[in-house]
């Protein structure tokens, strides 16, 4: 007797995993492959959308045989993938024309900065953001006027264009389906909330050309089947949304009040606020209202705030400054510590977001002496972490209009009891850490896929199959969080006067 599953993929910035998830929500034979992120010059961030390809298909293959081998029969096949990430490609070669734009890219911040004051106050009533400091469609603007490639595979009409999630379902399905989804839509910054549709005067304005705008879709649909050619199999496509969104669903966030905190190469903090919007757009620059995932013709909205780099930041302490052989030694080290003793970590290696938007804030590491040990900035890391997921929460709070009742939180850090347990401190509400979080982006994309009498009749019976989990509660008083937490507002004043103390002698 075989064991039906859904098979996963989560291509994120990193890596990318591949996995089949079961009908009692369990990830298994996870395979990943490493990817490579290149930084150029500052503020440029690009992938080589090739690379993700091939590993995405190779990580792949690897599941598919091991399932055949299990007596696993896979019966669809769900995507969840790092979003705003962008890919021209060559359709007659399927191969992508030029590095792919990485969501963390600001090479463009001023010139959006420029279009701020005749755009911003439209933007963030339509599409939930500001002009903000990256825009695919901007950037593939760019490389249509100075790529000479691009810009001849445009005039063959042979020239694809789209975030990960549309490179993926264009590669992998059998009929090359030209899709965009409502949560990577979202945040490529031209979707408008209300009315599942591009902002289109927007993106006129950007000066990108409308026919290379893939079809919109929701995060739920039906996109053809796969290309056995290239996978091997042919199973219906069912579910393609932005990993952060997926880890909501696969966390079990489900209703109003309910976030999520992933850590990825980015730590974000996602409010559900349901099918009504928020309170206070546009309150923060960095708050941004999207699609938390649509299906059944309706969306449900929620607020994101983000910092860019924790787990890469975690990466260059250990591998590029070599403090430390591994972010769990970080862990490890923290634990033997009851504080930092005033060492404080700024994780802004690529700018910060809160409380305003400001790309050329820097990272920093302060309030060390000679007495300072390796444990305590050790401590210092996770804890300027744990304050970055703080006043992450914080915005999202204010502008929804709603206060956060538990945050559950998923990704590869969520493994480390202590950072979690300053997030719970910093925070002041309860964390939830599920069996095997770090398989949520997997988990909540098959929900996606399954949830309709395939392996799950909704996606709150989806959610049930993973069980209540460990919970930290807030053990320092109200006095003690106010004090810390005054003090990192304190430090980020001081680095954003700083910034503009920087840039006036320049």
């Amino acid at each position: 007797m075989t064991t039906p599953a859904i098979l996963a993929i989560d291509e994120g910035t990193t890596g990318t995993r591949a996995a089949w998830v079961t009908a009692d929500g369990v990830v298994r034979a996870l395979e990943y492959r490493p990817l490579r992120v290149s930084t150029p010059v500052a503020g440029v961030v690009e992938q080589d959308a090739n690379a993700i390809l091939d590993k995405t298909i190779d990580a792949c293959r690897a599941v598919i045989a091991r399932a055949a081998g299990d007596g696993v029969a896979l019966v669809g096949l769900a995507i969840a993938t790092q979003r705003a990430t962008t890919v021209l490609w060559d359709t007659s070669t399927g191969r992508a024309l030029v590095p792919a734009m990485v969501w963390q890219d600001s090479r463009y911040a001023d010139e959006l900065a420029a279009l701020g004051p005749e755009w911003n106050e439209r933007l963030i009533r339509s599409v939930g953001r500001p002009t903000g400091v990256r825009s695919p469609y901007l950037w593939a603007a760019h490389h249509l006027r100075e790529t000479p490639e691009v810009a001849a595979a445009h005039r063959a009409g042979r020239l694809g264009f789209g975030t990960i999630e549309t490179w993926l379902l264009w590669s992998l399905s059998r009929d090359r389906t030209y899709a965009a989804t409502s949560t990577n839509a979202t945040s490529a910054g031209a979707y408008v909330l209300a009315r599942h549709e591009y902002e289109r005067e927007w993106i006129d304005a950007l000066g990108f050309p409308s026919d290379l705008l893939p079809e919109l879709r929701q995060d739920a649909d039906d996109f053809g089947v796969t290309d056995a050619s290239v996978l091997g199999i042919e199973v219906p496509i069912l579910a393609a949304a932005g990993d952060q969104h997926a880890g909501t669903v696969g966390l079990g966030c489900l209703r109003k009040g309910q976030a999520m905190c992933v850590h990825g190469t980015g730590s974000f903090v996602d409010l559900v606020i349901g099918e009504a919007a928020p309170a206070n757009p546009g309150l923060y620059d960095g708050a941004l209202t999207l699609t938390a995932w649509r299906r059944h013709g309706a969306s449900v909205f929620a607020i994101e705030t983000f910092t860019a780099t924790t787990g890469s930041a975690l990466d260059w302490v250990c591998d590029t400054l070599g403090w430390f052989e591994s972010s769990k030694r970080i862990s490890e080290l923290a634990a033997t510590v009851p504080s930092s003793k005033g060492v404080m970590f700024v994780p802004a290696l690529t700018g910060l977001r809160m409380p305003v938007m400001e790309p050329r804030a820097k990272a920093s590491l302060t309030g060390f002496s000679m007495s300072t040990t390796l444990p305590e900035i050790a401590y210092a890391v996770l804890e300027g972490i744990a304050h970055s997921v703080a006043s992450s929460a914080e915005a999202d709070e204010q502008v929804a209009g709603t206060a956060i009742t538990e945050i559950v939180v998923g990704g590869g850090m969520s493994a480390s009891d202590p950072l979690i347990q300053m997030q719970a401190d910093l925070v002041g509400v309860p964390m939830r850490r599920l069996p095997a979080s770090e398989g949520a982006s997997l988990r909540g994309a098959a929900f996606l896929a399954g949830a309709d009498g395939l392996l799950w009749n909704s996606l709150e019976e989806a959610a049930a199959s993973m069980g209540d989990g460990d919970v930290f509660e807030p053990v320092i008083s109200d006095d003690e969080r106010a004090e810390r937490r005054a003090a990192w507002n304190e430090r980020i004043d001081n680095e954003l006067r700083l910034t503009t103390s920087r840039a006036t002698r320049k």
